[in-house]
């Protein structure tokens, strides 16, 4: 018989350590999908009955912290599920990993944050391809960022986003997804589903290309907490400059920089993605892990 041993990965979250054997393929991705838009439906009749029983303006002001979290409820109670039914029988691994090389985790930490905004800024013009954003969606998205308190749309983008979405996206559907395919394929599936769930593609395109980003990171360092340093960055810079008057009217750099300018920031970025990844990529994995993702021994 095998020796039981819990996880105790020294620096991981016991947050995630309940999930440590949820490693779901296509089928689950599908079902965490379903279960998402179920936490979608019931986040958004709890706000509704919020605006019933208080008020329009609260809601508007504070809704989107009340139905966020909420969104991700059905997914964590299925993965929890899933994961004690298989704890008994296979193989587990860590969500959150401290797999750094010899750099370290705040030198990476300050490498990832680098990409990640010259990642952002390397999209753009795909974005810039789209046609305009229709009006009721263009207001729905200035009232997310302009209709809250700051403190209340930081709350919702910069720590919200990050904890539930890396958590769903990086941790569970990735780390599922590369015990049964190749990691190109895992990291360009789970970034198509974390476009998805954004649900439209003016903010999907973008969300894909920096979900294979994400994904990248993840597979080599297994570490949930810099992927989500990542999210937060790209989040919190967008929601801050959103708050600047000469780019509120601009949907690109583009629209605000001369040719010249632009050009040599988008090249120095290139540099910047590329020798990121050329960092990352340099991370040796060790022995007996999924990619970057620590084992965790079961019965």
């Amino acid at each position: 018989m095998k020796k039981f041993r819990r996880h105790s990965s020294r620096g991981s979250y016991n947050l995630f350590a309940g999930y440590s054997h949820c490693l779901p393929g296509t089928g689950g991705m599908i079902l965490l999908l379903v279960l998402f838009l179920l936490g979608a439906l019931l986040g958004s009749l709890t706000t509704e009955l919020l605006g019933m029983l208080l008020s329009k303006d609260f809601v508007l002001s504070y809704g989107t912290i009340i139905s966020y979290p909420m969104m991700f409820i059905p997914p964590m109670l299925y993965a929890s599920v899933n994961s004690r039914r298989n704890d008994m029988f296979e193989t587990g691994y860590a969500l959150d990993s401290n797999n750094f090389g010899r750099l370290g985790g705040f030198r990476l930490a300050l490498v990832a944050s680098a990409a990640t905004l010259a990642a952002a800024f390397v999209t753009e013009p795909l974005t810039a391809l789209l046609p305009p954003m229709p009006q009721w969606l263009e207001s729905v998205m200035k009232q997310l960022l302009e209709g809250s308190p700051l403190w209340a749309t930081l709350l919702s983008v910069s720590v919200f986003a990050p904890l539930f979405e890396e958590w769903l996206c990086r941790g569970i559907v990735l780390r599922g997804l590369l015990r049964k395919m190749s990691p190109a394929a895992a990291i360009s599936i789970s970034a198509a589903f974390f476009a998805i769930l954004h649900m439209n593609p003016w903010q999907a395109i973008p969300a894909f290309c920096l979900g294979l980003l994400f994904g990248y990171v993840y597979y080599r360092t297994g570490s949930l907490k810099l992927t989500m340093l990542m999210h937060c960055v790209n989040n919190t810079f967008a929601a801050l400059i959103s708050q600047v008057p000469v780019f509120k009217d601009a949907e690109t750099f583009m629209g605000i920089m001369n040719p010249w300018a632009y050009a040599g920031a988008y090249t120095a970025c290139i540099l910047i993605l590329a020798s990121a990844l050329v960092i990352f990529r340099a991370i040796p994995f060790k022995e007996g892990n999924l990619g970057g993702c620590d084992k965790v021994e079961s019965l």
